[in-house]
């Protein structure tokens, strides 16, 4: 059984069958069965799905969100946000995937030659609790602009939100099999990869799990994209705009309750604005409010399960205990639910947990640097290389930007996914990107044409 949890509450909220031998073979099936048409729709057809469905889930957003806020506790101002920008990521692939995927001539000895982009076939998305519906719709948009069919196996904890997206679809009359949500249980996933009519394969996920996936698919000789954990650093230069700087990490860090892979996690201050910076900090996530995650004023919901947020008070302590200094929260209420406060740490050097661990809540852990040369030595110490920020003269930001260990960088702003632009991660961060043009590419046949006869 795949079972909810409302983290506000501790309570079970629903409780699904999870796919069985008869419906992981019935899915596949029609998946299989559906691309034999969908391969060979036009462009315009597939937009106008991705057009409907968008419009779908920015029409009835509010229910969206709801289910979302209540399996996985996103402030539900937060999730609204989220369904309209995977409708955005849904329209955006409508408005440019033929652009994307247009051929391209190339110049060779043949009367004519060129480079033409092909579906694969069925694909598959393995996905997390913590973006239910963005991460859906950042797998799947341009998988089926492509000409692919969509196999979604939503994370276990999020039932709900897999059975409304699979529902959105249906609500608008995509054709059967083109999309479907596939409840299976975790134990059965290697099996669905290794499955013939699975041609290629998405994870979002940790990189202990990512490398079992990879593992399976490269046996299988099978395309993944894999985006996993990060512990991503911000560096706050001397010549910063320490206001602007704090406000934004604030935010970054306490966005979903922290559960984001893309937060900041390891914020590294130039010694000089250090204390300044602190205490800036400070001040913003104390002012922070937490509580029930249906309320508009609510900033900071729940952390999704309970060995979740088990998790993340061990590296708190742990990280105090190795010499860190807690100056704010790092204490678990009381009362029901999954909830933990904004939490600062200083003090923190390479080793401490809070450190050598991707933190998932809101727990800023800040670091002293000595100088800029020495922020990107720390940066970079790190199995991950997901994402990184750097607060400094642009100019400046610009040429560390190319020292820095990660797949993507913002430089004077916060760290974001946007379906314009690729994002992914090096290291045990991934390989891959999802989004803008190189998000689509990674499932196409990327098929040479050469058209004789031989030029002299």
């Amino acid at each position: 059984m795949l079972t909810a949890i409302d983290p506000s509450t501790g309570e079970q909220i629903r409780e699904v069958p999870a796919a069985g031998p008869v419906e992981i073979e019935t899915t596949l099936e029609r998946a299989e069965s559906a691309f034999v048409d969908w391969r060979r729709t036009g462009f315009t057809e597939r937009a106008r799905l991705l057009r409907a469905v968008g419009a779908e889930l920015r029409r009835g957003v509010e229910d969206y969100a709801y289910v979302m806020t209540e399996e996985m506790g996103k402030p539900i101002t937060e999730a609204r946000g989220e369904v309209i920008k995977a409708a955005w990521a849904a329209e955006h692939y409508a408005e440019h995937g033929e652009q994307y995927l247009a051929a391209e001539s190339v110049e060779s000895d043949a009367t004519s030659s060129y480079v033409q982009y092909l579906p694969l076939g069925p694909v598959l998305g393995v996905l997390p609790w913590n973006a239910p519906f963005w991460l859906a719709f950042r797998f799947c948009a341009p998988a089926l602009m492509a000409g692919n069919t969509a196999v979604m196996k939503h994370d276990p904890h999020v039932p709900g939100c897999a059975a409304a997206i699979a529902g959105a679809f249906r609500a608008v009359g995509a054709p059967d099999g083109v999309f479907a949500s596939l409840p299976a249980a975790t134990p059965d996933v290697a099996g669905v990869i290794r499955d013939r009519r699975i041609r290629a394969v998405s994870f979002t996920g940790s990189d202990r799990a990512g490398a079992a996936v990879a593992a399976v698919a490269a046996s299988e000789i099978k395309p993944a994209v894999l985006e996993l954990g990060g512990s991503d650093p911000s560096i706050v230069l001397a010549d910063a705009d320490i206001e602007a700087a704090a406000e934004t990490l604030a935010l970054s860090r306490i966005i979903n309750a922290g559960q984001s892979c893309i937060a900041a996690k390891r914020i590294i201050v130039e010694r000089p604005v250090h204390d300044e910076f602190v205490e800036a900090l400070r001040a913003r996530l104390a002012a922070l409010r937490m509580g029930d995650p249906r309320h508009d004023d609510t900033q900071v919901g729940p952390i999704a399960r309970a060995d979740l947020r088990e998790n993340l008070h061990r590296q708190v302590t742990e990280t105090v205990t190795a010499g860190g200094t807690c100056l704010l929260g790092g204490t678990v209420p009381d009362g029901p639910g999954f909830y933990y406060p904004p939490t600062l740490l200083t003090g923190v050097r390479p080793g401490m947990a809070a450190c050598a661990e991707e933190t998932f809540g809101p727990v800023a852990a800040v670091m002293a640097a000595v100088d800029a040369e020495h922020a990107v030595d720390l940066a970079n110490a790190t199995p991950y290389g997901l994402a990184a920020s750097v607060w400094t003269d642009v100019a400046r930001g610009e040429a560390m930007a190319r020292e820095l260990e990660a797949g993507q960088v913002s430089v004077n702003g916060i760290v974001k996914t946007d379906p314009r632009l690729p994002s992914g991660g090096i290291k045990r961060s991934g390989y891959g990107r999802e989004l803008g043009r190189a998000g689509i590419h990674e499932f196409v046949n990327a098929q040479q044409v050469w058209v004789g006869p031989k030029r002299d």
